[in-house]
């Protein structure tokens, strides 16, 4: 399994198989992909939100798989978001509602990155299986399938199935980190 998570408090340190230190805390991203050897140093007690992508190969290439931690003050910088309002990676396309993303690592069936998105709504026809964690704002996600609708604020984490379809609502401009497992 490749493995991501959010930090939602707490210290520590992943290692590679080479000696290099991975070194992660509150608002981090972290990323262990299939096949990872190395060692876990916990700093402080840890509290995160996780999540596994189950798939057959390894995906990394090389005889060292490193681990991937992306810090939060680079996710939303400007110079790293690209507006994806046209070809969005989530969504297929947010139409006239401005988005913007920043995918900081895609290996093989495994995703992950930022997305921003300005107030707006737009439809889903056949998402991609993902899970997000909400860093700030308000949206609503309606399911197309029975009509009931989640309402996602700062903190709240949720996974949508392979093909799901429906409407996107977004009340206040929302920042939010993400994994697309293929």
């Amino acid at each position: 399994v490749t493995e991501v998570f959010y930090m939602l408090e707490g210290h520590g340190m992943l290692g590679d198989s080479n000696g290099a230190k991975h070194f992660f805390g509150p608002g981090d991203m972290v990323i262990i992909p299939k096949g990872h050897t190395g060692r876990w140093d916990v700093n402080s007690a840890i509290h995160k939100v996780w999540a596994v992508n189950a798939h057959d190969n390894v995906e990394e290439a090389g005889p060292l798989i490193p681990v991937r931690v992306d810090h939060f003050c680079d996710y939303f910088a400007p110079h790293n978001m690209a507006d994806t309002s046209a070809s969005d990676p989530l969504y297929g396309s947010t139409g006239s509602v401005p988005s913007a993303s920043n995918t900081f690592y895609d290996v093989g069936p495994t995703q992950v990155g930022a997305w921003m998105s300005d107030p707006g709504t737009f439809e889903v026809r056949s998402g991609q299986r993902q899970w997000f964690h909400v860093i700030e704002g308000l949206m609503f996600v309606t399911d197309s399938a029975d009509g009931t609708s989640k309402r996602c604020v700062a903190g709240d984490t949720v996974m949508l199935p392979a093909g799901w379809s429906g409407f996107v609502d977004v009340m206040e401009p929302v920042k939010k980190v993400f994994t697309v497992a293929k």
